[in-house]
């Protein structure tokens, strides 16, 4: 199976599972719960800076950006165009009438979306998919959920590479791709092999599963081995402590009058 992962050896590589998880999601709440409009950016920045420490800089800001554009085109039209918020102040570009308020709400979105998908993407390509499944199974994951999570973070990247492989073939088939009409025509000879790709692939799975005792009950052996040192452990903890602070501080602000 695929995935996004990279390969590496740097610190970020190295460090368990559940800390990047736990600096994921203490990350997500500070883009969400500081204030500030450029919060979200800043944080993006810092991921950008872990990210080309980690040597996956390149990959990882390009796919950020790219999965970014389409909810800011979006967040554009409905936020600063089509449904400002009440009482904003308007503005005149040329043809379009804007809002100041309208537009600071799509900029804090974006940059919140961004920072969200940002901080998921560098914890995948920083993290073997297993290894952070197999982490949450050994503090009581269910397996069947766990299989399930694995699965659906894989699913993309198998997507992928079988739907290039078909495409390949095909094309080597004589299947012609060049030009709009031609793609649109050429889809079903795509999609109809890989439908039943993954079809075929699931009943393997399945059946890979059954002969290894997957739902038996008892104690489950692995051959990986995660190592949890006592620093992952310090750092753990201390962020869980600056996550329940943080949520603390906002709803102390939010109900002081």
């Amino acid at each position: 199976m695929l995935s996004i992962y990279s390969q590496g050896t740097s610190a970020i590589h190295r460090l368990h599972p559940l800390t990047k998880l736990t600096a994921a999601l203490l990350l997500i709440m500070m883009a969400y719960l500081l204030p500030g409009l450029l919060t979200p950016l800043a944080i993006f920045g810092v991921l950008v800076a872990l990210a080309y420490a980690a040597g996956v800089g390149g990959p990882f800001l390009w796919t950020s950006l790219k999965a970014l554009l389409p909810f800011t085109i979006s967040l554009f039209l409905i936020q600063g165009i089509l449904f400002p918020p009440p009482d904003a102040t308007p503005f005149q570009i040329g043809p379009l009438t804007l809002t100041y308020e309208g537009l600071a709400l799509a900029f804090l979105t974006a940059t919140r979306l961004l920072a969200l998908s940002a901080t998921m993407l560098l914890l995948l390509r920083t993290t073997p998919p297993g290894d952070l499944v197999q982490a949450l199974v050994e503090r009581g994951l269910p397996r069947s959920i766990g299989y399930v999570l694995l699965a659906a973070l894989q699913i993309a990247p198998d997507m992928s590479a079988r739907a290039t492989a078909i495409l390949e073939a095909q094309r080597s088939r004589g299947l012609e791709t060049e030009g709009t009409v031609r793609r649109l025509r050429a889809l079903p000879a795509l999609v109809g092999p890989l439908v039943i790709g993954a079809l075929v692939d699931t009943e393997e799975r399945a059946m890979a599963l059954e002969s290894r005792a997957f739902m038996a009950r008892g104690p489950k052996t692995t051959l990986r081995d995660i190592p949890d040192s006592p620093a992952d452990h310090v750092a753990r903890t201390l962020m869980l402590l600056a996550l329940v602070a943080l949520i603390g501080w906002r709803i102390f602000t939010a109900l002081r009058p």
